[in-house]
């Protein structure tokens, strides 16, 4: 459970240090040794992968003409050596998102924003195709797979105007919703990376989002927790409120702090477990992480 004292409850997100997120996202890229690896785009593979429908935006190159005479449509060759490497970005914008601990520069959503932004332009420049979704936010808007310029500028607009809410323990359809079509569409050689707390989000969570990782995909899912949420650092009694739901807990944290951090242990195995069994990836990373750090673990998860 995500938690805040009644005072630190915020109903617009709490960007912090980390705005402007535009030159904060470009900082973070440029820190970022990416590497390299094949192109989303197909090409001249070794091996021939047969044909399908022709597309608007199709490489002229692979059409196979002879196609329009024999079948009276167009076809286009596939090459099965080369695969997409689309990155489908999904962060998780529910009411948990919002917290911001004193130690923290910025509330987790905006910490994730800044990570997803830096991997979409890291990605762009390599040439690959950047989409993204969202687990609830009020303001969601969410962007369809696309290249260049004006897909990283779409991505970055809509980082920039999601606001935390929602409960999705509470509405479990809010998942499928930003998993379903995602599932449906995304290819052989995708790479998906889900930002999110895991705090709030519903038992069968672990298990939908890691069965992405099913027919040559990749996941990595990155646990973006505030340090307050790490270790439990209160003192004396306090008085915790959920920030999804209208849970109150009444607590002395010196006397549950074991047990606290034992069950987000245990959550975080939970995780673990789901995801390599299909060959997924988990990175951890708190909100006062350098982004450069998280965003190469999450490269190199990738690769």
């Amino acid at each position: 459970m995500a938690f805040a004292s009644q005072r630190d409850i915020r109903h617009a997100l709490d960007w912090g240090s980390l705005a402007p997120l535009r030159l904060r996202s470009r900082l973070a890229a440029q820190g970022v040794y990416a590497g390299s690896h094949k192109s989303a785009r197909r090409g001249s593979g070794i091996e021939f992968g047969g044909h399908r429908e022709y597309a608007p935006g199709d490489d002229l190159r692979w059409l196979d003409r002879r196609s329009l005479l024999r079948h009276d449509r167009l076809l286009v060759r596939q090459f099965e050596t080369e695969t997409d490497r689309a990155l489908r970005l999904v962060v998780d914008a529910t009411g948990s998102m919002a917290y911001r601990g004193a130690k923290a520069p910025g509330a987790k959503l905006a910490f994730a924003a800044l990570v997803a932004a830096a991997l979409g332009r890291v990605s762009l420049g390599n040439g690959d195709p950047v989409g993204l979704a969202f687990i609830g936010g009020r303001s969601a808007t969410p962007v369809p797979v696309s290249s260049g310029r004006e897909a990283f500028e779409r991505v970055l607009g809509a980082l920039e105007s999601i606001e935390p809410g929602g409960e999705a323990r509470a509405d479990v359809a809010m998942l499928d919703r930003a998993l379903g079509a995602l599932s449906r569409s995304a290819r052989r050689g995708s790479v998906v990376v889900v930002l999110s707390d895991l705090l709030d989000l519903p038992e069968i969570a672990a298990d939908r989002i890691s069965a992405i990782a099913m027919r040559g995909r990749t996941v990595i899912v990155v646990r973006v927790l505030d340090p307050d949420e790490e270790t439990l650092p209160f003192d004396g009694a306090v008085r915790l409120k959920s920030m999804e739901g209208e849970f109150v807990v009444e607590t002395d944290p010196a006397a549950t702090r074991d047990g606290y951090v034992a069950a987000l242990d245990a959550l975080r195995a939970r995780w673990d477990a789901a995801l390599v069994r299909r060959g997924g990836s988990l990175v951890l990373a708190s909100t006062a992480d350098d982004p450069v750090r998280v965003v190469r673990a999450i490269l190199a998860a990738a690769r």
